[in-house]
């Protein structure tokens, strides 16, 4: 397997991480067509979880994914129980942006001895919630407070620290369904500041939403809801990566 942290530092081409949530879809039938559109985007990868989903669902949706696509699949739990040996890796997340010690170290104790032995990519990876003009299921569901959205020193500070205590990989996520993005000046600070890959996602709906995250230093942009409204939005993002590689190439030459 390629290791996914490995392709988002050395490869400077930016990719987009369609979120598959399987508490919404997981059978074949509703899979199989937004499949197909992600297969096309080539620059793709595959989350799937979310923060309440039931465990037969979680299983089911890996199964199919696996069975009808070559995407790489990482998992992104949102409790101990969302652990598959089907995919190909795992955002080991602790949410640092909260003071939970649940989701701080515990369910992550819980899940350690079942993932140790599976064969997945373990990414360890610090979570930080920012707010996104609404009450994210994160947030309810963890029982903390995100980061609010004009605050960039506390989540830089909480950025560099989370990168201290040894993280891999951090995410900024304005949660599921929310109003508007983490906004760039935020992404810009944050990225500013640390020197390990930054995922960003949570209200992203729009082609301008996403060449803005990159913008300010995204190095994967993740998509959750708007695609689930509208599958064929899969298609701008094609032609937004299209048009990134044709940029890249030019600047090569």
């Amino acid at each position: 397997m390629q290791s996914f942290l490995n392709d988002i530092l050395k490869n400077s081409e930016k990719k987009i991480a369609i979120l598959v949530d399987p508490d919404k879809v997981n059978t074949q039938s509703e899979l199989n067509p937004l499949l197909k559109k992600i297969e096309a985007l080539e620059s793709a990868v595959i989350f799937v979880g979310g923060s309440t989903v039931d465990p037969i669902d979680f299983d089911n949706c890996i199964s199919v994914i696996k069975e009808n696509s070559n995407v790489p699949i990482i998992l992104f739990p949102g409790s101990s129980m969302q652990i598959s040996d089907k995919a190909d890796g795992i955002l080991f997340l602790s949410l640092i942006s909260g003071r939970n010690p649940d989701f701080l170290i515990g369910h992550q104790v819980e899940s350690a001895h079942l993932i140790k032995k599976m064969d997945l990519e373990v990414i360890p990876t610090g979570y930080l919630l920012i707010d996104g003009g609404k009450t994210s299921a994160v947030s309810y569901v963890s029982q903390t407070s995100p980061i609010p959205a004009d605050q960039i020193t506390i989540a830089v500070n909480t950025a560099i620290a989370g990168e201290m205590l040894g993280l891999d990989v951090l995410f900024m996520d304005a949660g599921s369904g929310a109003k508007h993005p983490v906004n760039v000046d935020m992404i810009a600070a944050v990225r500013k500041n640390i020197h390990i890959p930054l995922i960003v996602g949570g209200g992203i709906k729009t082609v301008e939403n996403i060449e803005a995250a990159i913008g300010a230093g995204a190095d994967l942009v993740v998509i959750g809801n708007r695609i689930e409204e509208d599958t064929d939005f899969l298609l701008d993002i094609k032609s937004l990566l299209r048009k990134e590689r044709i940029s890249s190439m030019n600047n090569l030459n």
